[in-house]
């Protein structure tokens, strides 16, 4: 095959290599239609990184739309991969490399590229229909203000990945679709990735399609020889390996280290897993994954609706497995019911839910945190739940241990909170040794003597777990309300009043497991700002920034939203200010001003897209000016 120049006419000799730049980080996004394989590209790419032992976060970000027409604006998919050989806490603010493979994509993404940032362009998706489509009036590739602001690149990608696949059979649609391969090779080439693992992730990832994985495989290879050959490239880039401890890794999105969390926590409780669920972007991965582990005693069942799965993982639990239901925002509406049945039976339940933007439809494929009161408050009557947030991707699987320990130890629903950020985007995790990790093994009861079904135990306030059936210990349970210890159903006002302050007093006691608090510099200062969920990455990178600035400022995390870590009423006092960034309009503000009676601030960001590091950098400038004592 011959090496291509831009014009796509035959290089006659290749150049000297280029010199190799060592870097810190870099950031890059890959974005086209959401049928070019941007998604793919990314996951390559990460991979790729992963196994080049870059620390690494990733954002992908597709349309709403399962099919959106090719070219619109709304139409467009991206990838964005932070990779870098320090901690990194985020996907990254700007992008200094993006490679836009159609006119939607350059026009929806190009403001965020960094000024100076390598910009690469697909020349042959520059049609007159796609400039309509984007709604460009002309092309803005003849616009020389482009090229004075960014480092710009053309590449007919479409028209070299149709020479690369000249002769393999494929008509030119087919061809087209291997262009997103010419891409990620030209991106391996430039930052020096494993090429013989790529290739072989290509066969296996289409083993049943021989011929399109020859096709990727030509494509791939003639992107890197590309960069390789010609001189449009000044340079290549080394990224050097994290420090990281030694250890088994992997990468893991949010959905899989939840779906491992769920199978862990199964063994660890020594229980069998049931998973109840209905698809839900962006949830539905949890299923699909779980789906796979039927060999570790995990049951997955799709119902045909939200309710039904969690009426059949409350089943389960009654039955003595470990129910578990996933969803998003609109599922856990219709849930609601249901999950208040659970509280009144007080089996344990496992929630996970994957909040995206609302409300309604809203923003499916978008990231948001606006279901905190949902889950703290969402149910009708005094209906209290263990609310826990994940804070990173591989966080996810932790987070889900510790909420089935709490589930199953105060017989009770546990709501785990994640988002489409943390869902979807991907880090290396470390594979814990399964040995380590403390069990929980479940003691159903099987003794009948004195058995009374809401008979509690002194400490945790948790009725005994009893599989139904057991020989003197068949009992009754429903959803009116309950005798405080026969089960009985009681009408009696002062039976009602103990039972509601009773369940009340027991998830008030989770409050005990909680242990220390997550913090980010001195116990004191000008400035505090508190988060929970998935700003953990932003807020901790904004915060560490400001301080070896010399700002007063120190943060918190919150993996416990409810209850709230007794520790943290007095941990706010040591500050001035307190600052409280979120992804909605305000929910665990006002939890914290009815709380501690704090004056805090938010700062909201409610735009389907997670903080960027230089949005809390101003924001906590503006509240703790460097020096201020």
């Amino acid at each position: 095959m011959e090496n291509q120049t831009p014009s796509g006419a035959a290089a006659t000799q290749p150049p000297n290599p280029p010199p190799m730049q060592v870097v810190e980080s870099v950031v890059i996004r890959f974005c086209g239609d959401s049928g070019d394989g941007m998604q793919l590209t990314g996951t390559e790419f990460t991979r790729a990184s992963a196994l080049a032992l870059n620390d690494l976060a990733t954002l992908p970000d597709y349309p709403a739309e399962i099919r959106a027409p090719a070219g619109t604006l709304f139409g467009v998919s991206g990838y964005q991969i932070n990779f870098g050989s320090q901690d990194i806490y985020t996907p990254g603010d700007q992008p200094d490399v993006l490679v836009a493979m159609n006119p939607a994509a350059l026009k929806t993404n190009l403001g965020d590229l960094v000024g100076g940032g390598l910009l690469i362009v697909n020349t042959g998706a520059f049609t007159a229909k796609n400039l309509e489509l984007a709604g460009y009036p002309a092309n803005p590739l003849e616009d020389p203000s482009l090229g004075q602001k960014y480092r710009l690149v053309q590449i007919d990608i479409t028209k070299l990945t149709g020479l690369a696949l000249e002769g393999s059979g494929l008509g030119n649609k087919d061809a087209g679709r291997c262009k997103n391969f010419w891409a990620l090779g030209l991106m391996f080439w430039m930052y020096q990735r494993d090429t013989e693992r790529e290739l072989q992730s290509i066969k296996e990832k289409f083993g049943k399609k021989p011929e399109l994985a020859d096709a990727n495989i030509r494509a791939f290879k003639a992107g890197y020889s590309y960069g390789e050959n010609t001189e449009l490239f000044g340079t290549t880039y080394h990224v050097r390996p994290a420090k990281i401890a030694p250890g088994l890794y992997r990468n893991v999105t949010g959905n899989s280290a939840t779906a491992l969390g769920i199978v862990c926590a199964g063994q660890l409780a020594e229980l069998p897993v049931f998973f109840g669920g209905y698809p839900i972007t962006p949830a539905s991965d949890i299923l699909h994954e779980l789906s796979t582990y039927l060999n570790y005693n995990v049951t997955t069942f799709q119902a045909e609706d939200e309710i039904a799965g969690v009426g059949s993982a409350i089943g389960a639990s009654y039955a003595g497995s470990l129910g578990v239901t996933a969803t998003s925002g609109p599922g856990i509406s219709l849930k609601q019911e249901a999950i208040g049945l659970a509280v009144m039976l007080e089996l344990p339940l496992l929630i996970v839910n994957v909040q995206r933007g609302g409300p309604s439809t809203g923003l499916p494929t978008k990231t948001e945190q606006a279901d905190l009161m949902q889950a703290i408050y969402g149910r009708h009557g005094e209906c209290p739940v263990p609310v826990l947030a994940a804070m990173t991707p591989s966080d996810c699987f932790h987070t889900v241990l510790e909420a089935a320990r709490v589930a199953i130890k105060y017989m009770t629903p546990v709501f785990v909170l994640t988002d489409g950020y943390l869902a979807n985007g991907s880090e290396p995790w470390k594979v814990p040794d399964v040995s380590t990790l403390p069990k929980f093994p479940v003691q159903f009861r099987t003794d009948p003597n004195g058995y009374m079904v809401y008979d509690r135990n002194p400490e945790s306030l948790a009725r005994a777990w009893v599989r139904p059936g057991t020989p003197g210990l068949e009992h009754r349970i429903g959803g009116i309300e309950k005798h405080n210890l026969t089960g009985n159903i009681s009408y009696d006002p002062d039976n009602h009043h103990q039972m509601i302050k009773t369940r009340a007093a027991k998830v008030a006691g989770v409050a005990k497991e909680a242990g220390e608090l997550i913090t980010c510099g001195p116990p004191e200062g000008d400035l505090l700002v508190v988060g929970w969920g998935s700003t953990y990455g932003a807020i901790t990178q904004a915060v560490q920034t400001m301080q070896r600035d010399g700002h007063r400022v120190s943060s918190v995390h919150l993996r416990w939203l409810n209850p709230l870590n007794p520790r943290l009423g007095p941990y706010l006092k040591g500050f001035k200010r307190i600052l409280v960034p979120e992804m909605n309009n305000g929910q665990l503000l006002r939890i914290l001003r009815a709380e501690f009676l704090v004056d805090a601030e938010g700062l909201n960001k409610i735009q389907g897209k997670p903080f960027k590091i230089a949005e809390l950098c101003q924001a906590i400038a503006e509240r703790a000016p460097k020096g201020q004592k």
